[in-house]
């Protein structure tokens, strides 16, 4: 049996040791129970989230497993809409040319983005807030507004292109099949670039200039501040805007989708 015991002064000024009650041998042990507060705050929206989120995505994968047919109705067909569409050959040509956007547009847009946050940054650009808001405005402007006046200035018999032509007496046609795919990726890039500055901002903007102050007193270049300080610094936001920018170039409709009815030949 475990004694404890504990130190006090007696009268005489010595030290005599007394043993503890017994009942404190035992330690007490404080027992963390599950605290559902949190939730509380969750549920609003946990609630949206499950209906505006998972349900459709729910009732999408079910409806997936029928066939609506003129004759006959509604029938359950399983997974032979999955077996038609991975044979057919314009689904993997839509995969592939997607794929081929996204490679290209992607890192051309985010190299805009990280390049105009480093200029806003470095405190060296006149009218920075002019910039910054005109470089953010695109964006503000809705994908449908955005495709139809791009349509407009690329129409090789009116609007800017046409203009071009005629004032250089050159034939362009930026809505030529073989080019067609470049000048979508262009309104995606005029659209979203700004967006993407400002993410790329944000995180510079947690940088204390005094550490800048201290790198150019050790006789850094500006070049090694951006190297060495302000890159590192973007790699979390970096990734954030690859994987937002992968899924929005998978997303793609609005813009081949308005498109469609502007090019001639519907190329």
């Amino acid at each position: 049996m475990n004694v404890r015991s504990h130190i006090a002064a007696d009268e005489g000024g010595g030290v005599a040791m007394r043993p503890l009650p017994s009942h404190s041998a035992s330690a007490r042990v404080n027992r963390h129970r599950a605290d559902w507060r949190g939730w509380k705050f969750m549920w609003p929206f946990a609630v949206v989230f499950v209906f505006v989120f998972i349900v459709p995505i729910v009732y999408a994968v079910y409806i997936s497993f029928f066939q609506k047919r003129m004759v006959g109705g509604t029938r359950f067909v399983g997974v032979d809409n999955y077996v038609r569409l991975f044979q057919d050959p314009n689904f993997w040509s839509s995969v592939g040319r997607v794929a081929l956007f996204t490679v290209v547009q992607v890192p051309i847009m985010l190299f805009l983005a990280a390049a105009l946050a480093l200029a806003l940054d470095s405190m060296k650009l006149h009218g920075a807030k002019f910039f910054r808001i005109s470089t953010f405005l695109p964006y503000a402007v809705p994908a449908v507004v955005s495709t139809m006046i791009w349509g407009f200035m690329y129409g090789a018999k009116y609007g800017l292109v046409g203009s071009l032509n005629d004032l250089l007496g050159t034939d362009l046609d930026v809505l030529a099949p073989s080019v067609l795919l470049a000048s979508i990726g262009n309104i995606v890039t005029w659209e979203f670039t700004g967006y993407n500055m400002l993410i790329f901002y944000s995180s510079l903007s947690t940088i204390p200039h005094s550490l800048y102050e201290a790198a150019s007193i050790d006789g850094a270049s500006e070049w090694q501040i951006i190297r060495r300080i302000k890159l590192p610094e973007l790699k979390g936001s970096l990734a954030i805007t690859v994987i937002f920018s992968i899924i929005g170039s998978f997303q793609l409709f609005n813009e081949p989708s308005i498109m469609e009815n502007m090019v001639p030949g519907n190329a």
